[in-house]
């Protein structure tokens, strides 16, 4: 008897089972196997990045040794008093609590092997390297000898001020006129590192009819950026900044009251000055600032592991990366770069382009004024952060914390987490889609209607 269409489908179906059954365990390793082949291109490809990198700041640090002698020797011949580097030096003075750390401690297994090593050599042949002296008086021989890098060997030496007047269509620059009336409605604006006040004239200032009528804006350029003076005898500490701060705008503009925004290493500056203000500050705006907790090592030293990591990816941390652990390879940047920054913006400009604002900026620091400012303000002024904090958390300032979620300079866990915690009543706004820049680049309007909409709620 044939059977029906039904069993035979049954019967197919329970052969097919059975099957599959017995083959389970192959099919197991075989679905591990394929798991481990498509995994495997993905670690392939992380360890040789982690060798590339490795390979470049193992070179990096053979270079900068290299180089710490060639301009030991150039130094001598140019210069009356040379100026020691911090390869020599194993530690801060004890006296000043706003000089870095990593300025002397910069961890590489290879860079200190070779100091070792050259230290030894130096002793062998009787020329052991003086103790560091004082700052030089006078510009390096590296650093450019313009007008306004030298502002600061004339009388006063004061900031560069960008200010935007309510009544006024057009920005006012310098703002050399000492004002008597007393501003009790005004907004001080702070740039972040090796930028100016551009980033805030070539933005917010555009759309400033958004914010409150009567509000005066200031944009001030950082010592030793843009337009301001660029001193040679300066260690560009916290207090260096804030007291520039204090006697070109805050004492200078008779501000009475005002608001604070600040954008990254901006923020830690603007910290230190509502910390010094507590009573004429409204309102403090804090975009992507920059904040880590000390673990097992001090705050500075884990400020310049995560905001200088040694990375090839992506290209603005790599440059961060070269220019906060390489002293002399910095420097020699700086020299072609910056000291002819005036040969740059000539050729920029002579093409008639819109150069973009960044662009420009990065030419207007010198090599002293970006070291020292990297390491005393964004990593010494780790240290200082929490006195800061406390202070404007016990005069009840009110704060809006801004971070683009994509942010890769500074991890948004900085603000979302850790500052946050530190200032439990802020106001936090994580940005979906922006990164260190874009958190203003490209939104300014958004921007200013939140500004504006904040400093009205403030006033409350």
């Amino acid at each position: 008897m044939r059977p029906s269409p039904h069993a035979m489908a049954l019967t197919t179906r329970h052969s097919r089972i059975a099957s599959l059954r017995s083959a389970g365990p192959s099919l197991v390793a075989g679905t591990t196997t394929m798991r481990r082949w498509s995994t495997w291109p993905r670690a392939a490809a992380g360890a040789a990045s982690s060798a590339l990198a490795a390979a470049v700041f193992a070179f990096l640090d053979v270079l900068d040794v290299v180089l710490c002698l060639v301009y030991a020797l150039v130094d001598s011949i140019l210069e009356e008093s040379p100026v020691g580097c911090y390869c020599h030096t194993r530690s801060p003075p004890d006296d000043d609590d706003e000089v870095s750390d990593t300025l002397y401690a910069r961890r590489s297994a290879v860079r200190d092997a070779l100091l070792g090593l050259l230290r030894r050599l130096l002793l062998v042949v009787g020329k052991t390297k003086e103790t560091r002296q004082a700052p030089p008086e006078k510009p390096r021989w590296s650093d450019c000898g313009c007008k306004s890098c030298v502002a600061w060997r004339g009388s006063g030496g004061r900031l560069h001020v960008v200010a935007k007047e309510p009544d006024k269509p057009k920005e006012a620059a310098g703002t050399d006129s000492h004002e008597t009336t007393a501003t009790d409605n005004a907004a001080v604006f702070v740039h972040g590192f090796t930028s100016s006040s551009s980033f805030w004239a070539e933005t917010v200032f555009r759309e400033s009819s958004l914010l409150s009528s009567s509000s005066r804006l200031f944009a001030v350029d950082l010592l030793g950026f843009g337009q301001s003076p660029k001193p040679a005898d300066c260690l560009y500490r916290l207090r260096d900044h804030v007291e520039a701060i204090d006697a070109s705008l805050i004492e200078r503009q008779n501000l009475r009251s005002f608001h604070l925004v600040a954008h990254s290493m901006g923020c830690i500056v603007a910290l230190a000055l509502a910390a010094k203000h507590p009573t004429r500050l409204k309102s403090i705006t804090l975009l992507a600032p920059p904040y880590f907790l000390a673990c097992e090592h001090e705050a500075s030293q884990v400020a310049l592991s995560r905001l200088a990591e040694k990375k090839l990816w992506p290209p603005l941390l790599f440059g961060s990366a070269v220019m906060s652990w390489y002293e002399h390879v910095g420097r020699t940047v700086c020299f072609l770069v910056c000291k002819h920054h005036r040969l740059w913006e000539w050729l920029l400009t002579s093409r008639k382009r819109d150069v973009d604002f960044r662009v420009r900026d990065l030419t207007k620091h010198t090599h002293r004024s970006a070291w020292h400012t990297m390491h005393n303000v964004i990593c010494g002024g780790a240290r200082l952060q929490d006195r800061h904090l406390e202070a404007v958390q016990a005069a009840g300032v009110p704060v809006m914390l801004v971070h683009g979620l994509d942010d890769a300079v500074v991890p948004v866990e900085c603000t979302s987490r850790h500052l946050k915690a530190k200032l439990p009543r802020a106001e936090l706004r994580l940005m979906p889609g922006c990164d260190h820049a874009t958190v203003l680049l490209g939104r300014e309007k958004a921007f200013a209607e939140d500004l504006a909409a904040f400093w009205s709620r403030s006033r409350d």
